[in-house]
């Protein structure tokens, strides 16, 4: 089985939850992309995407993980990258909700410091495969901030360079290496990957 193969399979047998951040994803951002490029793709919705708030929109993820049947890849950016750790991190996070989350793509995190007045957030290590794609120019979060994050989630990193917010207004409408992430999280927590790294290993 070529690597294309394994990624179309295991995309297939993982929903996409995407988590946008405040104000919600308009048609043009790349998570709006993304959901049309992967069947049966969720959103998370806000009832107020103009006021962050931890906990309820944590909730929100909460929320939508408990309505999908099977395995969960998410894409999370800016305040939703916060909601998204933060459901899945608190010592009171449902474990059967928190295990279907096999792999996380976090972009463009917003900074705690700034979104202090939305609620209390601790950055706690996550028992998911992550990934935080940060930026040298984003106004939200400077990137040794995003680094350290990404430490304490126990995520990969990855310095998108002078990218500003990864949003439409950077330029980030379709963003093929978005999906290109995401399919790379599904593969890596398939049952596929998982034999052919048993191969490779024994």
């Amino acid at each position: 089985m070529n690597e294309r193969s394994v990624e179309v399979s295991s995309l297939s047998s993982v929903t996409l939850v995407t988590v946008p951040g405040l104000h919600g994803s308009e048609a043009a951002h790349w998570q709006s992309w993304l959901e049309t490029e992967v069947p049966g793709a969720r959103r998370v919705g806000q009832r107020d995407w103009d006021t962050p708030n931890l906990a309820i929109w944590s909730d929100a993820v909460r929320d939508v993980l408990a309505s999908v049947e099977g395995h969960v890849v998410i894409a999370a950016h800016s305040f939703g990258c916060l909601a998204t750790a933060h459901a899945l991190g608190q010592p009171d996070a449902n474990h059967a909700q928190a295990s279907k989350v096999k792999g996380v793509l976090f972009v463009a995190p917003a900074s705690p410091a700034k979104f202090r007045f939305a609620g209390a957030f601790s950055a706690r290590r996550l028992d998911t495969l992550s990934l935080v794609v940060g930026s040298e120019t984003d106004p939200w979060m400077p990137l040794d901030e995003a680094r350290t994050l990404a430490q304490r989630w126990n995520s990969a990193f990855v310095n998108l360079g002078k990218a500003g917010h990864i949003n439409t207004a950077a330029g980030f409408g379709p963003w093929p290496l978005a999906k290109h992430f995401i399919e790379t999280l599904a593969r890596r927590a398939s049952p596929e990957y998982e034999e052919e790294a048993r191969r490779a290993y024994a």
